[in-house]
């Protein structure tokens, strides 16, 4: 048998938090001295102790805890709850990482405010380019809604591109429109540079399109992951106003490198211009 203090000590939780969870039921000492009312505890304990804590550090208040150990549920069905609640946690801290990329992008850009990155625009010409794409809707331009939209449109499409045999030419090229059913909404299409020997064929299920070549077109070099994209185009944006320019549209992400560490992307921008 283990003093409260023992017990607290082996299973990394503090003795005050034993007192609570005997206080509302929820793991009772083994024995409990009439005389002095010395909690003690067995060995055998810590196995519900570790469930107790497995389950509220996966978020279940102390009253699921109770009702699903009052349940006397197996370990195989306990693992498969655990599972389900630590993919929940990982999504959830997927999503606190897009907001957290996003809110630092901003800081950037309020810092970056007033500053022309006069040497870091150059205005040219882009080249017609043939393109295997596919084409889905995301909520609005804002990179929290646009990269869970546009990562797994790129896995697909080169997905099916390597299994009809075709190799990418050229860079991954995303680009934008309005939705026709508005809401502020985009239709973002995930494409990729093709050759015209080596198309795909028509039940592979990629499209094929050509991009139009643009005239004009005000670029810059964005480095690091696209969640963080927001510095970049406000700088864009700032330089065009700035020089009596006017855009024409959305801005064509070229990604130049894609290494699997997204700090080290090169994104080039280009932003058509009146």
């Amino acid at each position: 048998m283990f003093t409260i203090g023992d017990f607290a000590r082996h299973g990394r939780v503090s003795a005050r938090m034993l007192r609570h969870y005997d206080a509302i039921g929820l793991l009772r000492p083994e024995r409990t001295d009439p005389a002095t009312g010395y909690r003690h505890y067995a060995a055998h304990q810590l196995a519900a102790l570790n469930r107790i804590v497995a389950l509220k550090d996966l978020g279940f208040t102390l009253q699921e805890v109770r009702r699903i150990l009052g349940e006397d549920v197996g370990a195989e069905e306990l693992r498969r709850m655990l599972v389900v609640r630590r993919a929940e946690l990982e999504e959830a801290m997927a999503a606190a990482a897009v907001r957290l990329a996003g809110v630092e992008a901003r800081l950037r850009s309020i810092e970056d405010e007033g500053r022309l990155p006069v040497d870091e625009v150059v205005v040219k010409p882009v080249p017609a380019v043939r393109v295997a794409e596919l084409t889905a809707t995301a909520a609005s331009y804002g990179p929290e809604h646009v990269g869970p939209v546009i990562q797994p449109l790129y896995d697909e499409l080169f997905g099916r591109l390597a299994a009809a045999g075709v190799s990418p030419a050229g860079p991954g090229i995303a680009y934008y429109e309005d939705s026709p059913d508005g809401g502020g909404a985009v239709l973002v299409h995930a494409a990729v540079r093709v050759t015209r020997e080596s198309l795909p064929a028509p039940d592979s299920g990629v499209q094929l399109a050509v991009l139009p070549a643009l005239r004009s077109a005000a670029t810059i070099v964005h480095r690091g992951s696209m969640d963080g994209v927001v510095p970049a185009s406000q700088a864009l944006a700032r330089w065009i106003d700035a020089y009596g320019h006017r855009s024409a549209g959305y801005a064509r992400e070229v990604t130049l490198e894609c290494p699997a560490d997204l700090d080290g992307w090169v994104t080039e921008l280009q932003e058509p211009l009146v």
